[in-house]
């Protein structure tokens, strides 16, 4: 089993199931992770409409995480 951010990151929303399929496609890193649509969870395994919404609302506080830290520099 891979041991990585991701598969961290997985692990906390309760989704660790996933995070091979995440690595293997090339979601390796967070801020990759960002990037990720429906497209990109069809590719990656993630069927269960319910652990998508969990994916989805996970980048979005990503995302969010992003814009706060931005708002210190300037």
């Amino acid at each position: 089993m891979c041991t990585n951010i991701v598969y961290e990151w997985l692990r906390t929303l309760q989704l660790p199931q996933y995070a091979e399929s995440f690595v293997d496609n090339g979601y390796d890193d967070l801020e990759v992770c960002k990037q990720i649509g429906d497209p990109d969870l069809d590719a990656i395994g993630v069927a269960v409409p319910h652990h998508r919404r969990r994916i989805h609302e996970a980048v979005r506080r990503l995302k969010e995480a992003d814009e706060r830290a931005a708002g210190l520099y300037f």
